[in-house]
């Protein structure tokens, strides 16, 4: 079973940025970010191939980057523009299983997550 660590949640106000790192414990070939608020369903965040092609939810498009470093172990998602919507915890996740990147049911491996708070 992978393991993935993640780090880089904090709390900050609005108009600030954070960025979330996550290391699989070995190669992955898709690895995608969510969130999950409470009460509230997880959500695609933003997604990310081999290749580097790259996905995003419609509400965080032009204000989250999702990245991969050179040698492809760490995947970086840059969050500008925080707004107290964005409050939730953030997953990683990957071992895709094929289907839709940016949904959870695409994924048998998550983190443990990480917060993010904004305040207003």
């Amino acid at each position: 079973q992978v393991q993935l660590v993640e780090s880089g949640g904090g709390s900050v106000q609005a108009g600030g940025a954070l960025r979330l790192s996550c290391t699989p414990s070995r190669y992955a070939v898709v690895v995608g970010w969510f969130r999950q608020a409470p009460g509230q369903e997880r959500e695609g965040v933003a997604a990310i191939s081999s290749d580097r092609s790259t996905r995003y939810g419609e509400s965080v498009k032009g204000r989250f980057t999702i990245s991969r470093d050179n040698a492809q172990t760490t995947v970086y998602l840059q969050m500008n523009s925080l707004q107290p919507e964005d409050t939730a915890m953030y997953y990683c996740a990957t071992d895709w299983r094929g289907g839709t990147w940016l949904s959870p049911r695409s994924y048998n491996a998550w983190g443990q997550g990480t917060q993010v708070t904004v305040s207003s």
